[in-house]
C-alpha cells in the first residue's frame, strides 16, 4: 500500500510511548499506519494502547528490540517502512521530508534523521533549543540537503519494503538490542543499496532510555558482546563506519 508502517517496540515506556504517538499525529500527514510492539510491560502501555487506533502486538514476556520489530515487520502493510524508538519526539515534516530522500533515486534504500543524540554523524554539533526551532532550523537551511553515509542509527530508521524483501528481517543474533541496526545497514550496502542521512529533517531523541534501567556494566558487557559478534559475522569493525 502507498503509505509507510511505522513501527514501535516498547517495554515499560507507556509515558514515552504516549508523547511518540502524540506527536506523530500531530506532525504526519503521509499515509501511515501505527503498530506497537510490547514486549511484556507491565505500566500502563496496554491500557493506553488499547484506547488508541494503533495496531498492538503484545507479547508475554521481554523479547528484545530486534525480535520485537521483526514482529512488526512480518505485520506491515506500508511501501515504506519506519523503525521508531518511543523515546522519540517528531515535528512538523519530519516523514515527508525523509520519503522526499529515499524515493529521490532508486538505488537508495535507507534514510536517517539528524538529532541530538546518536553516535556518529546524525548528531548536530549545535546547541538544543527546542523542538519546533530545531526543525524548523534544520528545514529551512538544510532544504533538500541529503548527505550519504556509511551507517545510520535505528532509533529512527526508514527504508523500502523492496529492502526488506531483498535481505529479510533484522537479525536476531544480536538481541536483545545493539549493532543490529549496523548489521542491517552493513547488508543494505552488501546488496547494492546507498543510505542517507536527511540533514534538512530533525527529530529529538531522549536517548538510550530502554537501557538506561539496566546494570551499566551489563549494558557495557552487552555492547562488547554484540560488538563481536558483528566482527565475527562479518570480519570487519563496525567502528570504521561511525
Amino acid at each position: 500500500m502507498e503509505m509507510t508502517s511505522i513501527i514501535i517496540a516498547n517495554y515499560n515506556g507507556g509515558a514515552w510511548l504516549k508523547d511518540c504517538i502524540y506527536a506523530i499525529r500531530q506532525h504526519t500527514f503521509s499515509p501511515y499506519e501505527l503498530i506497537v510492539v510490547d514486549n511484556g510491560s507491565n505500566d500502563n502501555t496496554l491500557d493506553y494502547c488499547l484506547q488508541e487506533d494503533v495496531i498492538l502486538i503484545s507479547l508475554s514476556e521481554n523479547e528484545g528490540f530486534p525480535k520485537a520489530c521483526n514482529r512488526g515487520l512480518r505485520l506491515a502493510r506500508g511501501n515504506a517502512i519506519l523503525l521508531l524508538n518511543n523515546d522519540v519526539l517528531v515535528a512538523e515534516g519530519w516523514l515527508s521530508g525523509m520519503l522526499s530522500c529515499l524515493y529521490s533515486h532508486t538505488d537508495i534504500g535507507i534514510v536517517g534523521p539528524v538529532t541530538n543524540y546518536a553516535s556518529g554523524k546524525q548528531q548536530i554539533d549545535i546547541p538544543y533549543t527546542n523542538l519546533r526551532e530545531m526543525a524548523e532550523h534544520f528545514s529551512r537551511l538544510k532544504q533538500g540537503n541529503w548527505q550519504q553515509v556509511e551507517r545510520l542509527v535505528g532509533f529512527c530508521y526508514l527504508f523500502k519494503r523492496e529492502l526488506l524483501n531483498q535481505i529479510g528481517l533484522l537479525d536476531e543474533r544480536f538481541s536483545p538490542g545493539h549493532y543490529e541496526d549496523d548489521d542491517y545497514c552493513y547488508r543494505a550496502r552488501q546488496a547494492g543499496y546507498r543510505l542517507f542521512m536527511a540533514c534538512d529533517v530533525f527529530v529529538y531523541h531522549h536517548g538510550s532510555y530502554s537501557f538506561n534501567k539496566e546494570n551499566e556494566e551489563k549494558v557495557k558487557e552487552l555492547i562488547a558482546l554484540n560488538h563481536q559478534k558483528f566482527i565475527d559475522k562479518w570480519g570487519v569493525d563496525p567502528h570504521i563506519f561511525i
